[in-house]
């Protein structure tokens, strides 16, 4: 990397920076390249043509004069190696660094290359990616309030945004994990809003994966926790079936669930034994009632759950003896 910045000369600073280049994602994919960014003075490098045609333009080098010409629909762009400034449609703009061409590559300032074609450049520090988006397709919308941040992190110091409103239109770039989504706003703000469902009505088969399994790994803490029938739901030094299941779809996603098993197999949607996902929710008689216990599916053909004052909170097989006993399975995500 820094050899690299030294042979950009002039036309960048001589420090390059050596730490990891940044990752870049164009409308939520990340783009491979066929050279490294390369950061100098404050600003990211980048092949031109690689981020240029991936952008959907089209690009046109004339090694006569180093000139490259970036056509999109109607925005033709023109730079010539070297030079502060570029045209845009005739008029002139400048660059926060001029350009150079490498081995025969030619590096551009990332921000200009996207931002030149009406896109919208954000940097990440916290992640070290570059996000651009192209589209303006804002298809989700914001189902309860919720700030827009600048870190995939709800910690007090984490700089925000501001707040998205209730019908707030968004367009979702990326999914960051299970708890975090990469949005575009209406006013072109790119930042970090809750994954979880009570936020947005943002859903797919990736987030209801990672989610699931994000329930398992938080209901996996309590392995052992003792078993009372009754246990209140304002601790967690015991639990029943269904203060489990409470507690941990509450905390994990902010669903607020009914106190009993009965009513909470009232709620999301009911899916067949043969389209069972880790998360969802499995239902069984017991007690002599037609549902009397609850337990969350955790792949695998495996249930955690806890009934027993033995083994408390634990994972079981779902084998024939609960199947007999199985009622339905809901879906919740």
């Amino acid at each position: 990397m820094a050899l690299l910045g030294l042979l950009l000369g002039q036309a960048l600073p001589a420090h390059a920076q050596t730490g990891a280049a940044p990752d870049i994602y164009i409308d939520g994919k990340k783009l491979v390249l066929p050279v490294d960014p390369v950061i100098a003075g404050g600003t990211t490098f980048v092949p031109m043509r690689a981020v240029f045609e991936s952008q959907k333009a089209e690009v046109r080098w004339s090694n006569a004069t180093q000139t490259v010409n970036a056509v999109k629909d109607d925005i033709l762009l023109t730079y010539r190696i070297g030079e502060k400034t570029a045209k845009l449609n005739g008029k002139t703009i400048p660059l926060p660094q001029p350009g150079s061409l490498i081995n025969g590559t030619v590096m551009l300032p990332l921000r200009f290359v996207g931002e030149s074609l009406g896109n919208v450049v954000q940097w990440h520090p916290a992640l070290n990616d570059i996000s651009i988006s192209t589209l303006r397709e804002f298809r989700n919308s914001v189902a309860y309030g919720v700030n827009l941040r600048t870190e995939p992190d709800n910690s007090p110091d984490t700089p925000i945004r501001g707040m998205l409103a209730k019908g707030e239109k968004i367009q979702v770039l990326r999914e960051i994990d299970a708890k975090w989504l990469e949005v575009r706003t209406q006013d072109d703000r790119i930042g970090f809003v809750s994954a979880k469902p009570l936020y947005t009505d943002y859903t797919s088969p990736e987030l209801a994966k990672l989610q699931g399994e994000e329930l398992i790994a938080f209901g996996t803490q309590y392995i052992g926790t003792p078993y009372e029938f009754g246990a209140a739901l304002d601790q967690t030094d015991t639990f029943d079936c269904s203060s489990f299941v409470h507690h941990v779809f509450e905390e994990v996603l902010s669903l607020d669930l009914p106190r009993v098993s009965y009513n909470q197999a009232k709620e999301g949607r009911e899916v067949g034994l043969d389209e069972l996902r880790v998360g969802d929710l499995l239902f069984f008689g017991a007690r002599g009632l037609e549902i009397g216990h609850v337990g969350i599916y955790a792949g695998d053909n495996r249930i955690l759950h806890t009934f027993s004052k033995d083994k408390g909170v634990h994972f079981d097989d779902f084998d024939e003896k609960w199947k007999k006993r199985f009622v339905t399975a809901r879906r919740l995500i």
